[in-house]
């Protein structure tokens, strides 16, 4: 693995090493289970409860409204699932965009067959929300909104303060996907007019299988699993203590090189577009010019179909994304990129590179020189 270029870091990232000395304890000597009342589940305790001010304080977000979950799907469920049902009794409609992650759509498919109304916004060319849009499809029976921080796929960034502060004059609750922004833009809970907002360990360098779910006080929520009285009768089962304490060390490491990573990435981005234009091929770029996540380029090659590219890329020891589902063995068509309205041809061509702390300069130079050569044979061909 030594020699792969990786740039996937989207999807998932490698787990930093001071991560991996800070778990290593919870995982041989400090195994108490932090309900239990002796010392070693005290001490066990002690540690989770540490973490939990750790990651709050990243995310400038009371201790108390951070409830531990095991990723971001569960998170975004959580949430969804969590606060729709505890309105149902005022109403039954429920907003988000076209373009969210899976997690968030196959959840609110979940409530429209428990008999939710759920309205998609559109986006634009750019993939993203018009608050216009937004003010027009919210009725009385509007209970909750969901619309992502930042698109996992083409890096768009939403206008999350605009819908929350309009949200907050409707009282209306208003839930975000931070994903693929936390760790990598300031995201801070208390600051913006938000009631739940969702993040994961595994994309900036912690463990997989472990997220949080900032929870603000007062909103109206029922938990969706149910068992013992863990996180305040939020979120029942055992906490994964080594993993909490992995994500709360890599929100330290990333908060301490947070400037760095970000001027690092649009480096990485800008070199990767001259070396494309240097070399002639023609591309195109997919998401917003400004309003954009640093580590996430989606950008298309007319000619080049995604498929082919990403086995000629894997060849060549490149790992990068389509974002499209995969099925079957083969790509289906990005939902973001359809609701984006972007052309087949260059729809069909969609490759997303994203950026981590394992890359440098020199080789995404190395990665975009290698992928205007594939491309320049496949449109040959």
């Amino acid at each position: 693995m030594s020699d792969l270029m990786y740039f996937d870091h989207a999807a998932t990232t490698p787990v930093h090493p001071r991560v991996v000395a800070a778990m290593t304890p919870y995982l041989t000597q400090v195994f108490g289970n932090p309900s239990s009342v002796h010392g070693a589940g005290r001490e066990a305790r002690k540690a989770l409860e540490h973490a939990r001010d750790t990651i709050a304080d990243f995310m400038d977000a009371d201790p108390q409204s951070l409830i531990f979950t095991s990723g971001g799907t569960e998170a975004d469920n959580m949430a969804i699932i969590g606060a729709a049902m505890a309105q149902r009794e005022h109403g039954r409609h429920v907003i988000t965009s076209q373009i969210e992650h899976h997690a968030v759509l196959h959840a609110c498919e979940f409530l429209e067959q428990a008999g939710f109304e759920v309205t998609y916004l559109p986006v634009d060319q750019t993939g993203m929300v018009r608050l216009e849009d937004l003010k027009q499809a919210v009725r009385p029976d509007t209970v909750l909104v969901s619309i992502m921080y930042g698109n996992n796929e083409v890096g768009t960034i939403q206008p999350i303060e605009e819908i929350g502060t309009f949200l907050r004059e409707k009282g209306i609750v208003f839930h975000t996907d931070a994903v693929q922004a936390f760790g990598v833009l300031p995201v801070q809970a208390r600051k913006l007019p938000v009631d739940m907002l969702s993040v994961s360990a595994h994309k900036i360098n912690g463990p997989k299988g472990v997220g949080a779910l900032y929870l603000a006080r007062k909103v109206p929520f029922s938990p969706i699993l149910h068992g013992g009285s863990q996180e305040r009768k939020r979120r029942a089962g055992t906490e994964n203590l080594a993993g909490i304490v992995g994500f709360a060390e890599a929100t330290k490491v990333a908060g301490e090189e947070m400037a760095e990573r970000v001027e690092k990435y649009e480096q990485m981005k800008a070199e990767m577009i001259a070396v494309w234009q240097e070399a002639g091929i023609t591309f195109c770029l997919n998401g917003h010019s400004e309003q954009a996540l640093p580590h996430i380029l989606n950008v298309s090659f007319p000619g080049a179909h995604t498929e082919t590219m990403l086995m000629n890329l894997d060849i060549a020891k490149i790992a990068a994304a389509s974002g499209s589902a995969c099925t079957s063995g083969s790509l289906e068509l990005s939902h973001v990129l359809i609701a984006m309205h972007v052309d087949e041809k260059i729809a069909h061509s969609a490759i997303r590179f994203s950026f981590g702390i394992t890359n440098t300069v020199e080789e995404a130079k190395q990665a975009a020189t290698a992928v205007a050569a594939i491309v320049k044979r496949l449109v040959r061909e």
